[in-house]
């Protein structure tokens, strides 16, 4: 759990850092720091899906887990605890949407192969070497975001405790049933959501991307029930 902690602390102290800079910078740099970083989530999520030596499995699973998803409408769930958090706290929000920094920079921390395979590097090996990478990232990250987006991002930290720690936990009692190549398609199958993450940040789509969650689980689920066989 080492690593899921730093980068916890990570996201808070960029977080706070970032909350401290809101309205200090202006919004035509704001939005030109915006458009870069969807321009860098997009390379990123690009990068890591290529690496996939299972194109179908990555089809299927999400085409499956986009059905899951619009069937229990997860993005509509994490809107209304967003919602739910902004109500709550919306008095120390001065400007922007609570929601939607909590529910953006949770999607963009928890997505992707370096929090998926980090996880799991960690839970398997206790290597936490890509999970502390990723912890930079995610705090000049959380900066940018919560200078324009505002509390909201703080409480993603909390998201990302939760999701990388379950991975990790669960991680740990797999042993060596996940190969090194099954856990990179399960990464490039979460690179591939951050690429749609990464389009609706630089406004070209509005695809709603907590529905393709479930997708993430398909081929560990699939490679689980084949090693048993």
């Amino acid at each position: 759990m080492l690593g899921t902690i730093v980068n916890t602390v990570a996201i808070l102290a960029g977080s706070i850092v970032g909350l401290f800079l809101k309205g200090g910078i202006s919004k035509r740099f704001d939005d030109a720091i915006m458009k870069a970083l969807g321009l860098s989530v997009l390379y990123i999520g690009i990068s890591g899906s290529l690496k996939s030596t299972d194109t179908l499995l990555l089809i299927i699973s999400l085409i499956i887990g986009v059905i899951i998803g619009e069937a229990i409408n997860l993005e509509k769930a994490l809107n209304r605890l967003g919602e739910k958090i902004e109500a709550r706290f919306k008095k120390l929000n001065k400007g922007g949407s609570i929601a939607e920094g909590f529910v953006s920079a949770s999607l963009l921390f928890c997505i992707g192969s370096m929090a998926i395979v980090g996880a799991i590097q960690s839970g398997l090996e206790g290597n936490h070497e890509m999970l502390f990478v990723k912890s930079m990232l995610d705090g000049i990250t959380s900066i940018i975001y919560a200078s324009s987006m505002g509390i909201g991002v703080t409480f993603s930290a909390i998201a990302v405790l939760f999701y990388q720690g379950a991975i990790t936990i669960a991680a740990s009692f797999l042993g060596n049933v996940l190969t090194e190549v099954q856990i990179t398609n399960i990464g490039a199958i979460g690179s591939v959501v951050i690429v749609a993450l990464g389009l609706n940040l630089l406004q070209i789509t509005k695809i709603k991307v907590a529905n393709f969650l479930p997708a993430l689980f398909i081929p560990m689920i699939y490679y689980i029930v084949q090693s048993l066989f």
